[in-house]
């Protein structure tokens, strides 16, 4: 997994972090307002739950020319474009065609965003490299703020 995989260990920062702080529930109950999910590697049975969100946050890492582990934010269109540049995973189905799909069926939420980790080493492996890891919880603020901000 290696730097790849940095989304699942931002969802598990988030996780513990709300569960610690209690002030923003995050649950898997399709009823809360803010669900986090691993998707890394579920493929097109991610696509109902794409289609059924109000908004979309995505957290993964991708190649936008920064220096490793640097954070970078992409909404709307710029996530889509982003995601269409950044093909660097060794999913079945990427994030991208998760996009595009959803697009073409009309359900792609109006409100997205990608929160970008660049990688420095996209090779398999369990733990992300030192500058990733350090980005880590930077990308765990950035998701947080924005559901702030999504949901006041």
């Amino acid at each position: 997994m290696s730097d790849d995989g940095v989304g699942v260990h931002v969802i598990r920062a988030l996780e513990e972090s709300r569960s610690a702080q209690g002030h923003l529930e995050i649950s898997p109950d399709e009823r809360e307002p803010v669900r986090l999910r691993d998707a890394g590697t579920v493929g097109l049975a991610l696509l109902p739950e794409i289609a059924a969100a109000e908004s979309l946050i995505v957290v993964d890492a991708a190649n936008f020319g920064g220096a490793p582990g640097e954070v970078q934010l992409f909404e709307a269109e710029n996530m889509d474009a982003m995601l269409g540049r950044s093909r660097l995973t060794p999913h079945e189905i990427s994030l991208s065609d998760l996009v595009s799909a959803a697009k073409l069926t009309q359900s792609l939420p109006a409100r997205r965003a990608l929160v970008a980790i660049q990688p420095a080493d996209t090779a398999l492996g369990l733990d992300p490299t030192t500058p990733v890891a350090a980005a880590i919880p930077v990308a765990s603020n950035a998701v947080s703020d924005i559901i702030e901000r999504w949901l006041t």
